[in-house]
């Protein structure tokens, strides 16, 4: 054995595979999601066995220890007498060994998708045996074929190909690739049928050792991933050769864990997603992301457990987190925290609407979210408490307008879990609020709504009191939905391209606003000076005009006077005094 890898390299037989996937001996990790293949890949797959192509190498996990067991299932097509344990867990090559063991062992069709359609149909597959031997120029993949679960092929103008009996096989001088390890029986049979034709039986001669001798004689690599691997280290290699599919989550490898003791985490993310999701700012969430603020709280409590139990421990700096993390969260700890996250989650929603975020897609980082809920749900109680509020809402655009939870965030997270209920409860100001520095050249950058401190501001304009300038009316969630409330120019992006102004100034957030849509398009590419004089001629009395436009923090007279310098430096020093307002922190 080789002490300095991880894994075995080997080589099997194709029919050896089949069958010890046939007796549940190799089965897949509950955690693989089910994939099937299109007709034409179905045929390039067989076509490559039949001509002892390489299929590419198979990887597998023997199991034996509980560390890294999942629930095991069998592969599609499979059917065991009752739930037998498997030896080995298939990781890499699903597909093909699910294609093979349908196309070639179990006397049933094959499950593949139609690729225009994506309908899954059900095909059995044949290979002509006059074009795969005496037709040198048809490539082999033309030679092999599928038919419908029927075996019957009607073709557009009305031509019948009928392989539904083994006599109409023997006319048609076409072979059914699920007989391929069964090929002595059905090739006594052909030659009964044909009265042992000396040219028939030389062709089957022929066809045996150049097709069916490759398909037993077939030999497929085989990588084998010894038992001592983590969970962690599984994901890891899972992720770096599943190329083809979906990346595989955390929240799949709990699943398959959890599974061990009959809880279904899909289920009960069902069910948390379900309260979740009614709320629009909630949408986003994925299950990934509330694994996430579960194994945050666990961690937490788990080490203030331990701090508060121990005689000469340190109080706590950091919870210590990371992605192996996730994988140790045990099945009891999921089960005692998911009901209060989810709850968290709710108090965070009712903290940010506060705050004037409204939908998912206003959020400045999704993992300020997952942090803020996380603080939620150990605050417990004291959250509907007005100083716990005031400072966590400190916290939250202090994280925001320093930018501090962009990119990879989560020692920034774990930091602040410790830190912020600490200096809820009279400790020490929080390393966020101290690190938080905002240069001015942030409002410049800020020029894409994916941008945190464009989101930062389009809420805080709202948070100001910002009117919607045709109506006039404060702008209230239900408002932000039903008017399509966005963050437009002031100065119209037409209107600055003919005055030759710099578009870092233009489309930066200073020279933005919420406003609703059909206001947008009242403003059109106009003129500040004149839309204003158009919504004057609507009704509305300079005088609430300019209250209308103060609310978004405009000074009017700039915008009268088409004043671009005038009103981008008045606005950009207004902006800059919300901030410090939030942050309590200089610029």
């Amino acid at each position: 054995m080789n002490l300095t890898t991880n894994f075995d390299v080997s080589k099997e037989t194709l029919l050896n595979l089949l069958c010890d996937v046939n007796q549940g001996k190799i089965q897949l990790p509950d955690f693989q999601r089910s994939w099937v293949w299109s007709d034409e890949q179905v045929k390039r797959l067989l076509c490559n066995v039949s001509l002892a192509y390489p299929i590419g190498s198979i990887m597998l996990l023997q199991l034996g220890s509980s560390k890294t067991y999942f629930k095991p299932r069998p592969l599609e097509g499979v059917t065991l007498d009752s739930n037998l344990s498997p030896s080995l867990l298939l990781l890499d090559g699903q597909q093909r060994l699910t294609t093979l063991f349908q196309a070639l062992l179990p006397q049933q069709p094959v499950m593949s998708k139609n690729a225009r359609t994506q309908k899954v149909t059900h095909r059995w597959y044949y290979i002509n045996i006059y074009k795969a031997l005496y037709y040198p120029h048809i490539s082999r993949s033309d030679a092999i074929f599928g038919l419908p679960e029927n075996r019957i092929l009607r073709t557009s103008t009305g031509k019948v190909f009928d392989c539904s009996s083994l006599e109409k096989e023997f006319e048609a001088e076409v072979f059914p690739l699920s007989r391929v390890f069964d090929f002595s029986e059905w090739r006594g049979l052909y030659s009964r049928y044909w009265n042992y034709d000396p040219v028939k039986l030389e062709m089957l001669d022929c066809f045996e050792i150049e097709i069916i001798k490759r398909f037993e004689h077939y030999q497929v690599p085989l990588i084998q991933l010894r038992p001592e691997l983590s969970k962690e280290a599984i994901c890891q290699v899972f992720e770096d050769v599943n190329t083809t599919g979906k990346a595989l989550t955390c929240f799949d490898l709990m699943t398959a864990s959890y599974a061990i003791d009959d809880f279904s985490l899909r289920e009960d993310w069902a069910k948390q997603k379900k309260q979740l999701q009614h709320r629009p700012l909630l949408k986003q969430v994925s299950s990934s992301d509330f694994l996430q603020a579960v194994t945050l709280v666990a961690i937490y409590l788990r080490q203030i457990q331990a701090w508060q139990e121990g005689t000469d421990c340190e109080p706590l700096v950091t919870v210590s987190y990371s992605h192996r993390d996730i994988l140790d969260l045990s099945l009891t700890e999921y089960q005692f925290w998911a009901d209060s996250v989810t709850q968290g989650f709710e108090e965070a929603t009712r903290l940010l609407h506060s705050q004037k975020f409204f939908d998912s897609h206003d959020l400045p980082y999704s993992l300020q979210l997952i942090t803020l809920a996380a603080l939620c749900t150990v605050l417990g109680k004291h959250n509907g408490l007005d100083h716990v509020r005031n400072k966590l809402i400190r916290w939250f655009w202090c994280g925001v307008f320093g930018e501090l939870y962009a990119g990879m965030a989560i020692s920034r997270a774990s930091r602040d879990l410790i830190e912020i209920p600490e200096w809820i409860y009279g400790g020490e100001l929080p390393s966020t609020l101290r690190e938080t520095r905002f240069p001015l050249t942030r409002l410049f950058n800020a020029n894409r709504r994916s941008n945190a401190t464009y989101k930062g501001l389009s809420a805080l304009i709202l948070l100001n009191g910002a009117l919607d300038f045709c109506t006039g009316e404060a702008i209230t969630d239900s408002k932000y939905f039903q008017e399509q409330i966005d963050s437009h120019h002031i100065f119209p992006k037409a209107w600055c391209q003919s005055k030759g102004i710099d578009p870092i100034r233009y489309n930066c957030v200073v020279n933005r606003t919420p406003i609703s849509a059909t206001t947008n398009q009242e403003l059109g590419g106009r003129a500040p000076s004149v839309y204003l004089a158009r919504l004057e001629q609507t009704g509305i009395p300079k005088k609430r005009l300019d209250e209308i436009l103060r609310s978004h923090l405009i000074e009017p007279e700039a915008l009268l006077k088409d004043d671009f310098d005038s009103f981008f430096n008045l606005r950009a020093n207004a902006l800059i005094s919300l901030i410090l307002k939030v942050t309590s922190k200089s610029v």
